[in-house]
């Protein structure tokens, strides 16, 4: 834990906060006593915390700026693909409680588990040292210089540009098929592959179809990136 708060650059006064944020629900079913509590309470308490010093800064640095433009950006700034960047960048992964089977589903990199943490250990950084420390970690890990063209860059329409890219040969065709849809009404997690002519080279997941299309047209760019023999 000293190495991830190192990497906050917040020391907790009560490291219980801390160890609770990284509590997953999966895990916390699993188990009985202290360890029974999820993270959940504290990711509905940071994503409030979160959203307030967005619009605090992005009142303060776009003093010209209409409400619907701070709106878009804002949502740009704490979407789950702009959390999930931050997730990696302090391999926050590594230090998560996870159950059984979310641990053996890949539970560790899976975006919107990573984007919750982010949200809970922000709340949990904000009961310890009060508004002004959750503030400073926000703007630190966040709401830096880059912040804006990354938020703009998590919003590309990846299947339009996917669709260009294929069509630069003829006779190919893409197709999105839903995969599977889980959660609760309110948290649906919907996974959805991506395939050329019949054959998949994307799979993505989101709160929503039109997200995970977007994901899995953004892991199928990836992956002709990556693979120069891919005819693309």
């Amino acid at each position: 834990m000293r190495k991830l708060e190192e990497a906050l650059g917040y020391r907790f006064k009560d490291p219980a906060l801390l160890r609770e944020a990284l509590r997953h629900s999966s895990y916390a079913n699993e188990h009985r006593g202290a360890e029974s509590t999820s993270n959940e309470r504290l990711e509905f308490l940071g994503d409030s915390v979160l959203g307030f010093v967005t619009a605090e800064f992005l009142f303060r640095s776009r003093p010209d700026a209409p409400e619907g433009e701070l709106t878009r950006v804002r949502a740009r700034l704490v979407c789950e693909e702009s959390l999930h960047e931050v997730a990696k960048r302090l391999d926050l992964g590594e230090y998560l409680c996870l159950g059984h089977g979310e641990e053996a589903g890949g539970g560790r990199r899976r975006a919107s588990i990573l984007a919750d943490a982010i949200e809970a250990v922000i709340a949990a950084v904000y009961l310890d040292g009060g508004i002004g420390a959750a503030s400073e970690l926000i703007h630190r890990v966040l709401l830096d210089n880059a912040a804006e063209t990354r938020a703009a860059e998590s919003r590309r329409d990846y299947k339009t540009a996917l669709q260009e890219l294929v069509q630069r040969k003829p006779g190919r065709s893409l197709a999105y098929t839903l995969k599977s849809e889980s959660g609760p009404d309110h948290a649906k997690v919907f996974v959805i592959t991506v395939s050329l002519n019949g054959t998949e080279i994307g799979t993505g997941e989101g709160h929503s179809k039109k997200e995970a299309e977007q994901m899995a047209a953004r892991d199928a760019l990836s992956r002709f990136q990556e693979d120069t023999g891919s005819g693309a």
